[in-house]
């Protein structure tokens, strides 16, 4: 038995204990013995390995690693495969800032292939980091064989999905209101949408419609996108609304009753009251005369129009609200759009093209002000989406989309939402039940490079649709050999197919797929099922737990639940754990930015990554937001970490000193003390073992350190005497036997938590 040294650093001694389980292949081996035992399923959230690894991800990371070890040590079998998400628009946005370009046209300017070959090198910039990372916070995965989503194989199951869908009709192709990032120049889906709100201050106008063959009478229509009105097609009111015709200023405004004060303070003459019916019809000149649609400058009918904000008179602009587009359908009225893929005015609207719209606003006002049809313009604060992956605002355009048709199996979402178990519970009803409420179609197509390509060839002759489900399928219908292609644009565009119709000639559309449905297919794809693996799939389908941020609700939660039950109809997980955020000290987001940002290695180097873990787990809940500092990392390793450092050093030394070795069956004389320290270790078990089984990290943490505290300042405080006696001593050896007996079990309590120091005292003391 090896003496302690309490002076050791903490990265000392996890880095010997690190170079032990590489030895002895450890982890490996955790798995490998119990081949045969019943599995206990985890799936470990792809990260993109072209960002570096930030606090957020360390307290996710850890608790995958606790219930790996946890539930290895209960005897199951957990397989803990890694992965990598390789695909999307950040790999594009960074190789783009590292070529010194910026947009689709410069790309394809600058070749596809060239794009895309560089954007496959590019994926992997920080994967060393990211390993690193991962083995010293003691994240026992396996990093040697991960899915990657870049590679045929795994999007050979992606396609097989889709493949699945189109058959099914659930995968098809629709012009529909959007979002739309302008300076990424593709869609979104709602999910995407979800995740990147932000409050701004906008520009609010109230516009005036002149009625037309009248002199002075106007309907007022509020708006929060003034960008909009140079599109303007018609008007809309509620039928059964209550309206009135007020005279001020010796102008008369249409309104709706509830609203006229709001809109035009006390001081006016209600001249006749209508409902919103008897205006249906009725022609208006548009502020904006730069558009002249063929159908459309009166007012119509819709049932959304309320007397909650606003005016009650609804401007509508077709291509950018998915009302406004209904409606115009609804009504058959001339549908136009006048702002570019960049968001930027066409040619239609002179005084502002080429210029992106959300920069127009001011202006626009101005020049309703100047023209006289400006009632009232007001700054107001609101929630406005924005591109989660370049932080540009969205905007909402009908457009030409392919769309997996999620609504039509909404019921069999929240059915198998209702399967899982969620942590915290309110996430299952709440944010992640509304979410799915409210859900609309999964809008699939990116008009982007470098992603999954979307497997779906079109008849140039007779536009019959082909989705193949493998490379198989693809050679068998493809025009000529193949080869073994790579599945990524350009190459996979080169291929044409045969249409089994007409004998035609059929070419891939041009989009490449969301990159939430690659991570949400990692179920089936890191396993390549259905083309093999299929016992492995059966026995790792589905998770019993996943473990991922808050901000997954909409994004990989959502997305490996799509999928699945799309799929299969099946839930791909029995629980979820939902983390809150890492905040600094004042419970401010970290970012580099605000230079407030804590980097995990430096934690590590500096403290331990035992301590590091501690302090994640035992502070509160991992469910809530977590207020982080040095300082709560320095009272973990002071209060825990070096206590039972300190209780593992006075055992070796005495033990040592006295040359007593262990023996299960020589127990001395246990005295009451002994008994005691004893009792409340297997009480301190019981409740461990039940809070762990219930994911309570934190219940179980705080009973283990008040027992560590008993054990340092309790037992061994009032039994230095027997330790300290003449010779070996009944009462020495129980001292011993019963400390020893401590310091093994406390080990494999404190496993999962501090597992460098776990291993350290367990195989110090067991040999």
């Amino acid at each position: 038995m090896r003496s302690v040294n309490t002076k050791e650093a903490a990265l000392d001694r996890e880095n010997r204990v690190k170079d032990y389980w590489n030895r002895e292949d450890v982890f490996r081996r955790s798995m490998s013995e119990r081949e045969g035992n019943e599995t206990f399923v985890f799936y470990e959230g792809p990260p993109t390995a072209n960002g570096l690894p930030h606090a957020g991800h360390v307290l996710g990371r850890v608790i995958k690693d606790f219930i790996g070890r946890y539930k290895t040590m209960q005897g199951y079998q957990v397989l803990r495969k890694g992965g990598w998400d390789t695909h999307g628009l950040p790999v594009e946005l960074e190789v783009e800032k590292q070529l010194g370009i910026s947009g689709k046209q410069q790309v394809e300017e600058y070749g596809v292939e060239k794009f895309i070959e560089e954007c496959k090198k590019s994926v992997f910039n920080y994967e060393k980091q990211w390993r690193e990372f991962t083995e010293s916070i003691g994240y026992w995965l396996d990093m040697d064989d991960p899915y990657v989503t870049l590679q045929n194989r795994y999007i050979e199951s992606v396609w097989n999905i889709l493949s699945d869908l189109h058959k099914r009709d659930l995968l098809t192709k629709g012009h529909r209101v959007t979002p739309y990032c302008p300076s990424c120049q593709t869609t979104l889906s709602s999910h995407e949408v979800a995740q990147g709100y932000e409050d701004v201050k906008d520009l609010s106008a109230t516009a005036k419609f002149k009625v037309k063959g009248s002199e002075n009478e106007f309907f007022l229509g509020w708006t929060t996108t003034p960008w909009t009105l140079p599109a303007n097609v018609t008007l809309a009111v509620h039928p059964d609304l209550d309206y009135i015709k007020a005279e001020q200023n010796g102008e008369v405004y249409i309104v709706a009753e509830a609203l006229a004060e709001k809109n035009l303070g006390e001081e006016y003459n209600v001249l006749s009251k209508h409902k919103g019916s008897e205006f249906a019809g009725t022609e208006y000149h548009a502020p904006f005369p730069f558009v002249k649609p063929e159908r459309g400058h009166f007012v119509v009918e819709a049932g959304f129009v309320n007397a909650e904000s606003g005016t009650g008179v609804v401007h509508i602009a077709p291509a950018y609200g998915e009302d406004d587009y209904n409606l115009v359908k609804e009504h058959n009225l001339s549908f136009f759009n006048v702002v570019d893929g960049q968001g930027r005015y066409t040619e239609d609207v002179p005084p502002f093209e080429g210029r992106f719209v959300k920069d127009c606003d001011v202006d626009i006002v101005k020049y309703l002000a100047n023209e006289g049809l400006l009632f009232h313009k007001e700054k107001y604060e609101h929630s406005y989406p924005h591109c989660w992956r370049c932080d540009s605002p969205l905007l909402y355009y009908a457009i030409e989309s392919w769309f997996i048709k999620t609504t039509e199996m909404k019921d069999k979402f929240l059915e198998n939402n209702q399967q899982v178990e969620w942590h915290p519970e309110h996430i299952k009803d709440g944010r992640f039940g509304n979410f799915l409420e409210n859900m609309v179609d999964w809008n699939i197509g990116r008009n982007r490079f470098w992603g999954t390509p979307l497997p779906i060839w079109i008849c140039d002759s007779c536009d019959h649709q082909y989705a193949p489900n493998s490379q198989a399928d693809l050679q068998e219908k493809a025009i000529g050999d193949i080869g073994d292609v790579e599945l990524h644009k350009p190459y996979v565009d080169r291929v044409q197919l045969t249409c089994e119709k007409c004998n035609g000639t059929m070419n891939r559309v041009p989009e490449v797929i969301d990159v939430w449905f690659d991570s949400g297919s990692m179920p089936f794809a890191q396993q390549h099922y259905p083309f093999e693996n299929k016992d492995q799939f059966e026995k790792q389908f589905p998770a019993d737990v996943i473990c991922e941020g808050i901000d997954q609700t909409r994004g990989w939660f959502y997305s490996l639940l799509a999928v699945s039950t799309l799929f299969t109809g099946k839930a791909p997980y029995k629980r979820v754990l939902s983390t809150g955020h890492i905040l600094d000290e004042e419970g401010r987001k970290m970012s580099k930015s605000k230079g407030n940002a804590l980097h995990p290695m430096d934690i590590v180097n500096k403290f331990g990554a035992d301590a590091f873990r501690w302090a994640l787990l035992a502070d509160s809940a991992p469910w809530n937001n977590k207020r982080f500092s040095e300082r709560v990392v320095i009272e973990a390793k002071s209060k825990v970490i070096d206590t039972l450092v300190n209780t593992h050093a006075f055992y070796t030394l005495y033990a040592n000193i006295d040359g007593y070795e262990y023996n299960e069956k020589e127990t001395g004389e246990k005295t009451l003390l002994d008994r005691w320290v004893l009792s409340r270790l297997n009480s301190v078990t019981v409740v461990v073992n039940e809070a762990l089984d219930a994911y309570d990290f934190t219940k179980a943490a705080k009973a283990l350190e008040k027992y560590i505290d008993e054990v340092s300042n309790w037992y061994i405080r009032r039994s230095r005497d027997r330790f300290w006696e003449e010779g070996m001593t009944e009462s020495k050896k129980a001292a011993y036997h019963t400390l020893h007996e401590v310091l093994v079990q406390l080990s494999q309590l404190m496993a999962p938590y501090t597992p460098f120091l776990a291993d350290d005292i367990y195989h110090n003391l067991t040999g």
